[in-house]
């Protein structure tokens, strides 16, 4: 073949990649995108952040502290606000507006996996790796609704992509962009701290491998750079501390001192469910929903890990690099989470604590999509054994590619026949602007006090459609003997508490709650499934 031809080859090539990408990327975006007002729930957590973003836009009231952790009694980081307060403010506050520039992060997710990927096993590598994540059921759920740690697909896959740019391109400046990836994780989640293992891990294997000079000076400065951003991240939250008397480093303290969440699972069990859950959530979703193909996915991903990492497997030594600092940071992951998040032992439905490790995910996606390219270009052994190389040569190759295609469209087909409801079970943020508006017609013009069953879940799941609709309205007192006045008094009831509350909701909890302050119910109805509101009136 002459050189112009093949130049027009690789040109060919180059294009057609280019236009898969595409095509995944825009199959991303029609999975996030499509029906966006109804697919995310909106509970306390989601009306927690409308409001604080509300504030933040129209108030100028500048939050210190992040969302509340699901554990203790502190906060994850305030950066996550933000990071959302442009979609807020261009939207005016609207829900739908900030779940968009959630669903937005998601897809653009899509295309810094494949760089990565592609970047350590060429193109298919990336382009399978594209694909994995843009179907992944996981990945599509995390996009379509508000919660903080639904930003970290695309914050960690910034981080590791820079991370490993950085280390094949000798250019220190990527180290900060990892730097500010990993912050971002960071603040998203807590348990995203995690993350910055494998980063500063490989930072700092690469300021070593570089020798005294002028190489390892930069890496370094790139690296003092990055601590002092994350110290600046971290300002909002040193002014609330030196405010509250550091009820926040109290918090954590006592939390940890306390020995953690409580766990009834042995260790070495702990280790088995959660390393499951790591390795399987971001190929199939929830592990309790299809547990065989759970196992398999998880199974994919440890021999694409040892495939690929070992001499054996015929990987080039880039690759092996790279997988071999995947590997060290998913065990890393694993055993962190094992001895930090003991939830994850156990599955609570309506619950969900895979968002845990959500930051390990980009690592799963490319590593499997190695494995798959790995497979695509497997090439048979010379014919020692005696096997006729014409024959073997027309055969294995095209067997192994088969191979890939057959493993791809199987864990295509599989999140693509799993992908989350087009409608959430609580109807989403259309269902609760209906409750809000039927308080409003039962409340009349009177003033709105909520209350909520259990009394250790907030009320602004409801109040913010309240705040939305121009009606504001105020926390219920923790004596509910308080004299009601002229408010009307709302009880919200969450079902899915009961055992906490003591007493079934659509009834017997909500009267008890109201027992002796003088009001009487004028209207109950079930908002969402499980979810209970009901409506009090003096006299």
């Amino acid at each position: 073949m002459s050189r112009p031809s093949r130049i027009r080859g690789a040109l060919d090539a180059v294009t057609l990649e280019r236009l898969a990408l595409l095509a995944i990327v825009a199959i991303a975006a029609g999975l996030r995108f499509v029906n966006l007002a109804t697919r995310g729930t909106f509970d306390a957590d989601q009306g927690h952040d409308m409001l604080v973003l509300h504030d933040l836009v129209a108030r100028g009231q500048i939050p210190l502290l992040g969302p509340p952790t699901s554990i203790g009694d502190f906060h994850h980081g305030v950066l996550y606000y933000f990071l959302l307060a442009p979609a807020a403010w261009l939207s005016g506050s609207d829900p739908i507006g900030v779940t968009a520039a959630i669903a937005l992060a998601g897809v653009l997710a899509v295309p810094v996996v494949w760089w990565l990927a592609r970047s350590i096993g060429g193109p298919v590598a990336g382009l399978v790796a594209a694909l994995l994540i843009a179907v992944s059921t996981s990945a599509v759920d995390e996009s379509t609704f508000i919660w903080n740690p639904n930003l970290i697909a695309l914050t960690s896959a910034v981080a590791l992509a820079a991370a490993w740019r950085a280390w094949s391109t000798g250019r220190a400046a990527w180290w900060i962009v990892a730097g500010v990836g990993a912050i971002a994780t960071m603040h998203c989640h807590v348990l995203g701290t995690i993350l910055l293992g494998p980063i500063v891990g490989l930072l700092l294997a690469d300021a070593r491998r570089r020798g005294p000079g002028p190489q390892r000076r930069a890496i370094l400065r790139a690296g003092g750079w990055v601590l002092a951003l994350l110290v600046l991240s971290y300002v909002p939250l040193a002014i609330h501390e030196l405010g509250s008397d550091f009820s926040e480093v109290r918090a954590a303290l006592a939390f940890v001192s306390g020995g953690g969440e409580p766990s009834q699972v042995g260790l070495l069990a702990r280790f088995g469910i959660v390393a499951w859950r790591v390795l399987a959530w971001p190929l199939t979703g929830l592990v309790t929903d299809a547990p065989a193909a759970a196992m398999v996915a998880a199974i994919l991903v440890v021999v694409s890990l040892g495939w690929r990492a070992g001499r054996a497997g015929g990987a080039p030594d880039t690759e092996r690099v790279a997988v071999r600092w995947f590997g060290a940071s998913l065990a890393w992951t694993i055993i962190a989470l094992t001895l930090g998040a003991t939830g994850l032992a156990q599955v609570v439905r309506g619950l969900p604590n895979d968002h845990y490790h959500a930051f390990a995910d980009p690592i799963v996606f490319v590593v499997v999509g190695l494995g798959i390219a790995g497979l695509a270009r497997l090439r048979p052994r010379n014919a020692a054994d005696g096997a006729d190389p014409v024959i073997e040569s027309t055969k294995r190759p095209a067997i192994s590619a088969i191979a890939a295609l057959a493993v791809t469209l199987a864990l295509v087909g599989f999140n693509l026949t799993h992908q989350p409801p087009l409608v959430a079970h609580d109807g989403g943020w259309p269902a609760a602007e209906e409750a809000a508006g039927r308080i409003i017609l039962a409340a009349g013009d009177r003033p709105i006090r909520l209350s909520s069953l259990p009394t250790f879940k907030s009320t602004e799941a409801m109040a913010f459609p309240l705040l939305r609709l121009g009606r504001p309205a105020v926390v219920l007192a923790a004596d509910p003997s308080t004299p009601p006045g002229s408010a009307a008094t709302v009880v919200l009831c969450d079902a899915l508490f009961s055992f906490a509350i003591g007493a079934d909701c659509d009834g017997p909890a909500e009267d008890a709650s109201v027992e002796g302050a003088g009001v009487s119910l004028v209207d109950r109805f079930e908002a969402a499934p499980g979810r209970w509101v009901s409506i009090y009136l003096p006299g």
